[in-house]
């Protein structure tokens, strides 16, 4: 991963904040970060055998709007320029989020849903200071990226292990249906991540992306304390 670059302070920091409250204040009106539609809901929970093209649908649909996920991954990717370092630090993040999805569901391993959507709140904060080299500068260190990816990939997949677990899965075809669904979620992941690779290259090009590099991971990071926050007062008042 390249070393961290020297930003430049912008004026327009403030306006960059004002955004990101707007951004939070959208995204909250989806409820939870791994919520599911009412009607996938239901389907999940009166289907019963294998089902892969279903399940495929539900788990790739679930990664293109988990925009939790997209925001870690945004920040992952910030700084990658090769495809290469690109599809090692995504294929940490799958293997993370396959494990625990997978392990979470059929262990029945029960964790609070908002303590884990806080964690992931938490990475998504981590990542952005990670990016604005604050680790270097208050502890004259650097966190192993790949290991914190696949820490923190963990995390993502138990966070929809949780929400899988309250639907009453029908234990017939349940591995096959679940693999599908990781597969479907590796699918989605695979185009939401195309698609913010082809903005970001586009913004890379201009002179604004070192201009405003610094301000855009402010806002990733005030993003990710505030999901943080608002899970942790959703597991107090539950």
């Amino acid at each position: 991963m390249p070393a961290h670059p020297t930003f430049k302070t912008v004026p327009w920091l403030s306006l960059s904040l004002a955004a990101a409250f707007l951004l939070i204040d959208g995204a909250l009106t989806a409820a939870f970060a791994h919520g599911v539609a009412e009607g996938d809901k239901g389907y999940i929970q009166e289907s019963s055998g294998l089902l892969v093209g279903p399940f495929v649908y539900l788990g790739a649909k679930h990664m293109v709007t988990g925009y939790d996920h997209l925001l870690f991954l945004f920040g992952v990717i910030f700084f990658l320029y090769r495809l290469k370092d690109v599809s090692i630090y995504v294929t940490m993040f799958a293997i993370g989020h396959s494990t625990t999805l997978l392990l979470g569901v059929l262990a029945n391993i029960s964790v609070s849903s908002y303590l884990v959507d806080a964690i992931i709140g938490l990475s998504v904060a981590y990542k952005a200071l990670d990016n604005m080299g604050a680790y270097q500068r208050w502890f004259g260190v650097q966190p192993n990226t790949k290991a914190a990816t696949l820490i923190f990939g963990l995390f993502h997949g138990f966070g929809l292990a949780t929400k899988l677990q309250d639907f009453e899965l029908s234990p017939e075809g349940l591995f096959g249906n679940l693999v599908a669904f990781n597969v479907g979620v590796e699918i989605g992941q695979i185009l939401a991540l195309g698609a913010i690779l082809i903005l970001m290259s586009f913004w890379r090009k201009t002179s604004s992306f070192w201009r405003h590099a610094y301000s855009a991971n402010v806002v990733l990071m005030t993003l990710g304390f505030v999901l943080t926050g608002y899970q942790l007062v959703g597991y107090v008042v539950a």
